[in-house]
């Protein structure tokens, strides 16, 4: 990869957009029971629901494990969204050696303002596509608070039911902040997406056609099985030299621990396993302690 930054007056500022927030972004009665108790005048209600309980466990575990492994739903004007992008990229994913429903995963990066799209081939995962975000809110550094105007950092996952193909903002998912770390720092704030129409509010806008490609890639590996597909998230490539260029940041401390996640998916092209434990992320092996503060800190600019 290109050891390469943009200049600081590229960072997008927050935007002061008039649309409003929306809800996805951000997104007994038994007749056997019933015969059971006419039959029986000496059935109480504690035996009947001593009885009872462990079929509805049981159901409601049944209800549980198939959600968790359901594809992801579309509607009827997704389903055509999809089917053009399907099209559209049918040629470039044919003469890249790759199909559509191939594990998928996405790393994010502010500066400068780039999606990348890897699909998995071969046991390892291979480059397919860069998109160029439209627009993001905020500055290099994580999200904090609601209402802070500022997209996360770190490392989050996305399964089908964070998919969203009647987005407001034409197609989005959710990228998972605020995960167990995000928690654990007591970090506020909700529904972050990367979506399309390109106008962002504490998400990552993309343009529509660019949108519809990305989520066809996601939609399609985990239709095909994937479970979930992980997200890493950010401000830029973690080298050496742009760690460098920002060492005066209060973020620094951060960057560089996280920058162990990047260089082992830079070194292997398979994402890291990433825990979070006591509060910490753990990246295979290596206990990495990210926070720039101890939990119990109440202040907004957290330092190392």
């Amino acid at each position: 990869m290109p050891d390469t930054l943009l200049a600081a007056d590229y960072i997008i500022p927050p935007l002061a957009g008039n649309r409003t927030n929306f809800m996805d972004e951000g997104h007994m009665k038994n007749p056997a029971f019933r015969t059971n108790m006419g039959a029986n005048p000496g059935f109480g209600a504690g035996q009947a629901l001593t009885q009872t309980f462990p079929l509805l466990f049981f159901f409601a575990l049944f209800l549980f494990v198939s959600s968790a492994g359901a594809a992801p739903s579309l509607t009827p004007r997704a389903t055509g969204l999809l089917k053009s992008a399907r099209t559209r990229i049918a040629g470039e994913l044919a003469d890249k050696g790759f199909s559509l429903g191939q594990p998928v995963f996405m790393r994010i990066f502010k500066i400068p303002g780039e999606l990348e799209v890897w699909l998995k081939k071969d046991n390892s995962f291979h480059l397919f596509k860069k998109y160029p975000i439209c627009c993001y809110s905020g500055y290099p550094g994580p999200k904090l608070m609601e209402g802070d105007w500022q997209s996360p950092e770190g490392f989050y996952t996305v399964s089908a039911r964070q998919m969203n193909p009647n987005s407001s903002y034409h197609l989005a998912f959710n990228v998972g902040y605020p995960n167990s770390f995000d928690r654990a720092r007591n970090r506020t704030g909700s529904s972050i997406m990367v979506h399309g129409e390109c106008s962002s509010r504490g998400c990552f806008a993309m343009g529509n056609r660019q949108m519809e490609e990305i989520y066809l890639l996601a939609h399609s590996a985990l239709s095909a099985g994937q479970d979930h597909f992980d997200l890493h998230i950010f401000p830029f490539r973690l080298t050496a030299r742009n760690l460098f260029k920002f060492r005066s940041s209060p973020w620094i401390g951060f960057w560089k621990k996280l920058r162990a996640g990047f260089d082992y998916f830079e070194l292997n092209h398979r994402p890291p396993t990433v825990a979070v434990v006591d509060g910490n992320y753990i990246i295979e092996a290596q206990s990495l302690t990210v926070a720039m503060a101890p939990l119990q800190t109440k202040s907004h600019r957290e330092k190392e």
